[in-house]
């Protein structure tokens, strides 16, 4: 299946006719990699395509920097923050995460230096929570500036290193321990700049998650990703109501003390859409309001046969990230449905420890693997991707597409792995004898709901 550099297309995913293969009609193009990937229908099939409405596009990103540094959200002026800041703590995303950091650094930090802050009082620091560090060509992609990348201090969070680590005590409702980067804490300027988009644990990315789990110490990681926190019914994607792993967010930001966010938003194409700046947890909510009612698709029926992607790069580097998009769309999934999915895992399964968590799953099985974390007060280190695959596997089947997974990587998975998204969805439609089919090319980017009536 060839891809396509998505930036050339320009993110035209228009259906197209294609008669050069027997039995299939049109064909859709969805995130691969760092291209697309076009899909051949079968014939007959009847098609739903799931994608946001159309965003509104900040053109000029600096200036919209610049608007949002002078307006912000229940907040001092950037100019107020920075008079007497010895430490400025900047937080950011790390390589997962596609945010537009190149503007938001150099007119923050720009803004920064106006204000009389020395470049040597200034941190970036990368919230890797406990994902490998970004190095090299990889860090200053992070950046996305290249003055930036050469002229201010930048630090990956290492959530093992306890060297680094403060201990601010326990939070008050569900005592998870807050261990929190030594950069972030001694800062008396403390800036947080995330993407806000659906999470599927979290209800939705970006402001108090940059802090936690991105620069916290492994065993508050570790804590509110256990069994208690994962079986949460309400930690799912768009919901921050009484959602244990926000609530526990909120709390450790209280702790902490005072921080700000810079949050933005962005479309189908990766252009800016919205940005802010201000208090933490405020600005954070205002920019959830946003992006929701584009993010969440209300949808009035199920389907026998969801067609998704991982989101392309960098999501889609490892099987890790992949789970995201088979948890984003299982609320459509008709029970005993097939989920069909395409990831390109570059980088392979993920992490050594995910490696040995899948390894458990396939040992086990889904209710053996259920029963040994059950009372765990400390989840396995990246022991809760594969708790979060099992909600999709409880509802249907799941196939993937993948060209990155080689050898014993593809059993590891725990899902049925194709040589054909075509095929697997003929086979899909003739199984189920439903020609409905529901294809989300910007994959957990985009959340179709739907709500059973009894």
């Amino acid at each position: 299946m060839p891809t396509q550099n998505l930036f050339e297309m320009a993110f035209n995913f228009k259906n197209n006719v294609r008669g050069d293969r027997k039995n299939m009609s049109e064909s859709i193009a969805i995130r691969y990699g760092k291209g697309e990937l076009h899909i051949r229908l079968p014939l007959g099939c009847e098609p739903t395509v799931i994608r946001k409405p159309d965003m509104p596009v900040l053109h000029d990103a600096n200036e919209a920097v610049r608007n949002a540094l002078r307006n912000p959200v229940n907040a001092p002026s950037i100019q107020e923050l920075a008079k007497g800041a010895k430490r400025v703590c900047i937080v950011i995303c790390d390589v997962t995460r596609p945010v537009p950091n190149g503007p938001i650094l150099k007119g923050l930090v720009e803004q920064l230096r106006e204000h009389s802050v020395a470049l040597d009082r200034i941190t970036i620091l990368i919230a890797t929570g406990l994902h490998r560090p970004n190095l090299g060509r990889e860090m200053r992609e992070v950046i996305g500036d290249d003055w930036v990348f050469d002229n201010v201090r930048i630090e990956n969070h290492f959530a093992r290193d306890t060297a680094w680590m403060v201990n601010l005590g326990n939070t008050p409702t569900d005592g998870i321990p807050v261990f929190l980067n030594r950069h972030l804490v001694d800062a008396d300027l403390r800036i947080v700049v995330g993407l806000v988009e659906p999470h599927f644990m979290a209800g939705y990315s970006g402001g108090r998650k940059v802090i936690a789990p991105g620069v916290a110490g492994e065993a508050t990681i570790r804590t509110f990703h256990n069994h208690r926190f994962m079986a949460d019914p309400l930690a799912c994607n768009g919901n921050l109501l009484n959602n244990p792993l926000h609530r526990g967010q909120l709390e450790i930001l209280k702790m902490l003390g005072s921080a700000y966010a810079i949050n933005t938003v962005i479309d189908e194409a990766r252009r800016m859409s919205f940005l802010n700046f201000g208090d933490c947890e405020l600005s954070h909510l205002e920019s959830v309001a946003f992006v929701k009612q584009f993010a969440e698709v209300p949808m009035d029926k199920q389907f026998n046969t969801v067609v998704t992607s991982a989101a392309g790069y960098p999501l889609d580097k490892t099987y890790y990230q992949t789970v995201k998009g088979m948890v984003a769309p299982v609320q459509i999934l008709a029970d005993g449905g097939r989920m069909i999915i395409a990831s390109a895992c570059e980088e392979g399964l993920g992490s050594h420890e995910y490696r040995e968590s899948q390894t458990r799953l396939v040992s086990l099985g889904s209710q053996g693997f259920l029963d040994r974390i059950r009372a765990m007060p400390l989840a396995d280190i990246d022991g809760w991707q594969t708790h979060m695959l099992l909600r999709t596997l409880a509802v249907g089947n799941v196939s993937l597409y993948s060209e990155g997974l080689k050898g014993n990587e593809r059993t590891l998975t725990g899902v049925q792995m194709v040589e054909s998204i075509e095929d697997a969805i003929a086979t899909s439609m003739a199984q189920s004898a439903d020609k409905r089919i529901a294809i989300i090319p910007e994959g957990p980017y985009v959340i179709p709901t739907f709500t059973k009536t009894a």
